[in-house]
């Protein structure tokens, strides 16, 4: 469970990233829940940005997606999903 100074921490680190994924009117499928955990055991942090034509409320791929992977949402900006999993290597190093 992360703090909130660890949240801020990984928000700060998220401002400059792009959205590795983005879920549209097809919503989440077996093979996008895949793609999501392997960035994340890859690199930690990735942020999944949500498109207008998604018919699946935000809230229930959130739930889907963090139930999944085993991660943690760290961060909700209008349509825009921030996620982190702590991996084995640790890369980010959280304050």
């Amino acid at each position: 469970m992360l703090n909130g100074k660890q949240k801020r921490y990984l928000r700060s680190l998220a401002n400059k990233l792009p959205a590795s994924f983005q879920i549209g009117k097809d919503g989440l499928s077996d093979n996008l829940l895949e793609g999501v955990l392997e960035a994340l055991i890859a690199n930690e942090l990735v942020k999944i940005s949500i498109l207008k034509t998604c018919s699946v409320p935000l809230n229930e791929i959130e739930i889907e997606i963090c139930a999944y992977c085993g991660c943690e949402l760290v961060q909700e900006i209008g349509k825009t999903i921030l996620l982190y999993k702590r991996s084995k290597d640790n890369k980010i190093i959280l304050p």
